[in-house]
């Protein structure tokens, strides 16, 4: 690694052999030098989760100029807290996550691996950002992203964000995409959440399924309606869950 190029970190949920990872990291060696490390295993859902009842693993995968990559038995954010503190050589410049197979939009960064790592990285207060895109068909050319990715990570590069803020950007899947734009993460709710199956012995069992259904459909803003209008959408985030509004009433009654 050279120290005069910027370090970028990189991490998924869908483990190091999906294909969006590797698009992402080849785009990344574009802007500096690359660290990989990446789940064993798929991983999505698992949010901000840590192993806490077994030791974690990290191999050593690939090293050559510029580019290193290591795989861990563990959740993203295992990844990135193993990453941060025992494998790279210095504090990134960078933290970027994905590119997940499937929209991270609405209030599934609440639950997206792919989102725990950039968030993991607004603690340390290292410019972070998740990519996704609209299909979980993991065969799917992702070029089309290209521009999006370079548009996004000039963002995150050049402009300066508070320092806890990360980002998440969401790429449609769809015959063009009409640009990038800013959004929020739309709130709502899944509906019809599990799909009740049988097994061959009779027991009944749950596969997670269900529609997502944002509480304002109409609302310009949302990530979700303006990846169904065809838009790349930027949504800046952050782990303060703090409702600073509501503080104010506490106060009052104290």
């Amino acid at each position: 690694m050279e120290s005069s190029r910027p370090l970028i970190l990189i991490s998924n949920d869908d483990s190091y052999k999906a294909p969006g990872i590797k698009f992402l990291t080849e785009i990344a060696r574009t802007y500096g030098d690359v660290i990989v490390v990446a789940p064993e295993t798929p991983q999505s859902g698992k949010s901000s989760a840590i192993t806490m009842d077994q030791p974690l693993r990290a191999n050593l995968l690939l090293q050559e100029e510029g580019l290193t990559v290591y795989t861990v038995n563990g959740t993203p954010v295992d990844c990135t807290k193993l990453a941060l503190n025992e494998l790279v050589p210095r504090l990134p410049d960078y933290i970027l996550s994905g590119m997940n197979h499937g929209y991270n939009s609405g209030n599934c960064v609440i639950y997206s691996g792919t989102m725990g790592v950039v968030l993991e990285g607004s603690f340390y207060g290292i410019p972070s950002m998740g990519f996704s895109y609209g299909s979980h068909d993991q065969s799917l050319d992702l070029t089309p992203c290209t521009p999006i990715i370079h548009q996004s990570l000039n963002i995150l590069i050049n402009e300066k964000f508070d320092s806890h803020v990360c980002f998440n950007v969401n790429i449609p899947h769809c015959e063009k995409i009409l640009g990038l734009k800013p959004a929020i993460n739309a709130q709502g709710r899944w509906k019809h959440e599990y799909e009740k199956r049988i097994d061959p012995h009779g027991r009944p069992y749950y596969w997670t399924t269900g529609n997502y259904e944002p509480d304002e459909p109409n609302n310009t803003m949302n990530d979700v309606y303006l990846l169904d209008q065809g838009y790349a959408t930027i949504a800046p985030c952050t782990a303060d869950q703090t409702h600073y509004a509501s503080i104010k009433q506490l106060q009052k009654l104290f």
